[in-house]
């Protein structure tokens, strides 16, 4: 969503339409929950006011968009099932609000452990690894298909002494990450590339302390029946991972270990029955070592680790 000026409306005109809103949100099986953050998002109002509905007796509210403008993405919701996030240009991700737009995938709640695992990863390297320098010193990270620049900020924020490296080869999701690196702090020390995976990297061949990706592994002829949302909105360029979703997994298995030091990490988020797949790609690989496979708070095995052996 496009910065305006602020639209000034009155507390009862807003409350009018989200009173129409809710009947036509559960007339249409969406839950009224949406309602309420959306308006939390573009109206600036809070929980309690929402609740109580105290937020009708207020003269002005300054709003991101004009009620009209506000019904007219509301029906979409509605009738083409556009995503919420879309409308308001955010969503919540870890401690970030981040912008986003129909050129990135919506950032999902379990994507938030890659994080952890990457915290836990170095932790271990700490203890474990006789290469001490892979985490005492300057680290070079790197996010593969950024998108939002959700995963590179979520790691320039725990990983104080690295330098994170965000790569995806769309133009258009580049600029929202910029922007959200830049609106959260973090624009000198997240790098931004456009390119296909290691690609645009060839000049830190061998320096990287850890590799995070949450690639396309959607196999190709199960893209067209995910959620409405999803298919219609949001980019398959982000979704579709080949006829059994491992293309890009493949591809990040044969060539991380060019570019991650000994000890370094390997991480990755992957669909669910996939993770059996995964592991045997990594033994078969021979650079591997310590391979783990995590759940989400689901119990999907979500994620897999693996380290570079030492040679």
């Amino acid at each position: 969503m496009t910065k305006q000026q602020p639209k000034l409306v009155t507390g009862i005109e807003v409350w009018q339409w989200r009173n129409a809103a809710i009947h036509a949100a559960i007339a249409a099986d969406i839950s009224p929950v949406e309602i309420d953050w959306l308006l939390q998002e573009i109206a600036g109002l809070d929980r309690l006011s929402l609740r109580l509905e105290t937020f009708k007796e207020c003269q002005q509210i300054k709003m991101q968009l004009s009620l009209a403008e506000l019904d007219y993405l509301w029906k979409r919701r509605l009738q083409d099932r556009l995503p919420v996030q879309y409308i308001a240009g955010s969503t919540p991700w870890r401690k970030f609000k981040l912008a986003v737009s129909n050129a990135v995938l919506i950032p999902r709640p379990e994507t938030e452990m890659l994080i952890d695992l990457a915290v836990a990863a170095v932790n271990q390297c700490r203890d474990d690894n006789p290469y001490p320098g892979n985490v005492s010193t300057q680290q070079h990270w790197a996010d593969l298909g950024t998108g939002s620049g959700a995963i590179a900020l979520g790691l320039a924020e725990v990983l104080t002494n690295a330098t994170v490296h965000a790569v995806d080869v769309s133009a258009e999701a580049l600029a929202v990450a910029r922007s959200n690196a830049e609106n959260l702090g973090f624009g000198e020390r997240v790098k931004f590339y456009q390119g296909s995976w290691w690609e645009p990297l060839k000049s830190l061949k061998g320096q990287f302390s850890g590799m995070v990706s949450n690639p396309p592994y959607i196999p190709s002829d199960t893209v067209l029946t995910l959620q409405p949302e999803v298919v219609k909105h949001e980019p398959h360029l982000a979704l579709d991972g080949g006829v059994d979703g491992l293309d890009c997994i493949r591809d990040l298995i044969a060539v991380s270990p060019a570019y991650l030091r000994p000890g370094g990490v390997w991480l990755i988020e992957m669909m669910a029955g996939q993770a059996d797949t995964v592991r045997e790609l990594l033994e078969n690989n021979g650079s591997y070592c310590n391979i783990s496979i995590h759940a989400d708070l689901a119990g999907i095995e979500r994620f897999a680790v693996a380290y570079i052996k030492n040679v």
